[in-house]
């Protein structure tokens, strides 16, 4: 080996040795070295301690909206299986009566309808009443509950239901909102001969028999009325004396577009509940209800046969009434009517208690379901007594 070479590992030997030498110098001691290592280990710990409570707020957050979106799927679930509905009417009345001129303006309905669809077989609906604005102690009005039933299909075309529901007899009984009949009040004779709007706690039965024809059958609470009178006699289910019931069967056939042909038979083995064991009471009803095209007619003819001494006696063993009314729409939002009605609630009195009344005139539709109305009446009355003449407007909706 040269000596340039001995030189060379010399100094290189040199310089690592003093390198060396200096590295470990700098270097810590065992106890800087041990709480470098704590401080390290808390650091540790706690990015540790802040990554779990982030996990946990995560979750939490999830879990919440993961709730959220439940409830609001739940709620979104039973708000589309209600359905809200209603109808009322406005009335204004101005006539020369007996005992002078009536002026009267009465809310004469105010109605809400609830259902719910708890599956595709079965549902409830109801429908709720404040009549003439105002109810409680002396007050004119009254909060009725006119409609209240489960119904379940037992199979397409047939359904049972049971409850307190709208009688199936006439044209106006079951479809009575203001935007689906002419004139400001009802007819008298389904007023006073059915009596609009009857409805009655029981049990039912309806369905379609063939195409065009539907029926419905029920048993359910009568009248109870020891006067014989047909209206009065309603219970309206409540505390309902149900000693005698009834019985109401129904057929009608709609096999062409826009006519309804109907006919309604009830029976009641007592309609007094047994104040007259003789009092059994037949009712019998049939209408027409023809749109073609514009044109429109209404027909219905109604009548009860009571038997029993007490019956004739009041001279109500018999009790009938029928209307006609044609109408013609000039347009979707305008149509006229003339109606003709007859009707004796004692028929069977042989004395001069027949009644007739004609009506005239119009509605206006600026929508489909809201209807202004106008018309006049005149009663023609056998005993001349208790006629009203004058005339009507009104204002209805549904929903």
């Amino acid at each position: 080996m040269k000596p340039g070479s001995y030189l060379s590992i010399s100094v290189a030997a040199t310089i690592l040795a003093t390198s060396i030498s200096a590295s470990a110098s700098e270097l810590p001691s065992q106890e800087e070295m041990w709480r470098l290592i704590q401080q390290q280990q808390r650091e540790i710990e706690a990015l540790k301690s802040g990554q779990q409570a982030n996990t946990e707020k995560v979750e939490a957050a999830v879990e919440v909206a993961e709730q959220s979106r439940s409830a609001a799927s739940s709620a979104t679930g039973w708000g589309s299986n209600v359905q809200l509905g209603g109808y009322g009417e406005l009335h204004y009345n101005n006539w020369d009566t007996d005992n002078g001129r009536k002026k009267e303006l009465d809310f004469h309905r105010f109605v809400l309808f609830f259902g719910h669809q708890f599956s595709d077989r079965l549902r409830f609906f109801s429908e709720l009443e404040l009549e003439h604005a105002l109810s409680g102690d002396g007050k004119n009005g009254e909060v009725e509950l006119e409609q209240a039933y489960v119904e379940y299909d037992l199979t397409q075309s047939h359904r049972a239901k049971g409850g307190v529901f709208l009688l199936p007899v006439g044209i106006l009984n079951e479809t009575h909102e203001p935007p689906t009949f002419y004139g400001v009040e009802r007819n008298p004779v389904e007023t006073n001969i059915i009596p609009t709007t009857w409805w009655a706690g029981g049990a039912a039965l309806n369905g379609e028999l063939a195409p065009g024809w539907s029926y419905d059958f029920g048993i359910h609470e009568g009248l109870n009325n020891d006067s014989y009178s047909i209206r009065s006699g309603r219970q309206k289910t409540s505390n309902a004396d149900a000693h005698d019931l009834a019985a109401t069967g129904r057929v009608k056939w709609t096999g062409i577009a826009g006519v309804e042909l109907a006919g309604t038979l009830q029976y009641q083995e007592n309609i007094t509940q047994g104040f007259d064991n003789d009092a059994s009471a037949w009712l019998f009803e049939t209408h027409a209800d023809i749109r073609r095209g514009p044109l429109g007619l209404r027909a219905l003819y109604a009548r009860w046969d009571i038997d029993g001494s007490g019956a004739k006696a009041a001279g109500r063993d018999e009790q009938e009434g029928f209307y006609i009314e044609p109408s013609y729409r000039f347009t979707p939002k305008f149509g006229i009517f003339a109606r003709y009605n007859q009707w004796d609630n004692e028929a069977g009195s042989g004395s001069d208690s027949e009644k007739r009344q004609y009506d005239i005139g119009f509605n206006f539709w600026p929508h489909p379901d809201v209807v202004l109305k106008a018309d006049y009446r005149e009663q023609d009355h056998e005993s001349s007594s208790g006629e009203e003449d004058g005339f009507n407007l009104g204002i209805g909706y549904q929903f």
